[in-house]
Order: structure tokens, then C-alpha cells, then sequence
């Protein structure tokens, strides 16, 4: 790949992450949610709104420690949004549930995504849908496998 290429799309995909988070963060962070950042959002994604988590399987799925993310889940139960109870199977285990409030907060974070997808592939064409799932499959490769380098 020419060189002006890779400068290209390297200031592409920074550009697209960065706007990406931006205007995630104006969208999905609004007065009702202004207690919560947009980190904790995506601790509420992970956790959703299916059967309860425990807490390995969230840090896994954010690719943070469960260390890491017991600070955030205090916070999240404190101001409402998560509950927190010992497994009866096994008491070490530590399941997680969104409450109500936190429930409102998923569906209002996954709305912003649905509108988001919609508004990027409005007017591709069936081959160019295909081409941007491929080269973002690969891309998506690269980092799980940077990751699994790095653990």
C-alpha cells in the first residue's frame, strides 16, 4: 500500500474513533443521564439485558480487569443503575442485573447505535456493504489478536 494510503487511512480510522466517541458521548450522555459517563454506558451494554453477568464475564467483554471494573459497577449500583447479589450456586460469584433505571439507560445507548448504523449504511449498495463488513472483520481481527498478544 502507497505510503499516502496508510497516512490517509490511519488519519481516517483516528478521525472516525474520535467523532465516533464525540458524538456518542453528546447523544447518549443527555440530562437524564448526565450522572453516568460514557464508559459506564458501555459497562451497561455489556452487562445488558439478558440473564444476569458476573463480573468476569463483563471485564472480559470490555477487556478490562475485574479489579478495574468493580470501581465502576460502585458507582453504577450507588447511583441506581445496577444490582449487585452472590449467586446461591456459588457464593464467590458476583451476578450482575441493570434496574430499571439502568435498563432505560441500555435501550436509550443501543437506540444511538441503531440510528448511527442506519445513518452509515443508508445509501451503500449490496457490494459495498460487503466490502466495508469485510474490510471491518479484518480490522476487528487485528485488534483480537493484538489483544490476545498482549494478555
Amino acid at each position: 500500500m502507497a505510503k499516502r494510503n496508510t497516512m490517509a487511512l490511519n488519519e481516517l480510522l483516528v478521525n472516525l474513533f474520535n467523532r465516533v466517541m464525540d458524538a456518542e458521548s453528546k447523544a447518549v450522555i443527555t440530562e437524564e443521564y448526565r450522572d453516568i459517563s460514557n464508559n459506564d454506558m458501555h459497562i451497561i451494554e455489556a452487562i445488558g439485558v439478558g440473564d444476569p453477568q458476573n463480573m468476569s464475564a463483563i471485564a472480559a467483554k470490555l477487556y478490562v480487569t475485574v479489579g478495574t471494573l468493580t470501581v465502576n459497577m460502585n458507582s453504577l449500583e450507588k447511583k441506581g443503575y445496577i444490582e449487585r447479589r452472590r449467586s446461591t450456586e456459588d457464593k464467590r460469584v458476583v451476578l450482575v442485573t441493570l434496574t430499571e433505571k439502568g435498563r432505560k439507560a441500555f435501550f436509550h445507548h443501543r437506540d444511538f447505535h441503531k440510528a448511527m448504523i442506519r445513518a452509515a449504511v443508508r445509501n451503500l449498495e449490496q457490494d459495498e456493504m460487503e466490502a466495508l463488513l469485510n474490510c471491518l472483520n479484518k480490522l476487528n481481527t487485528f485488534f483480537e489478536d493484538t489483544l490476545q498478544e498482549k494478555t
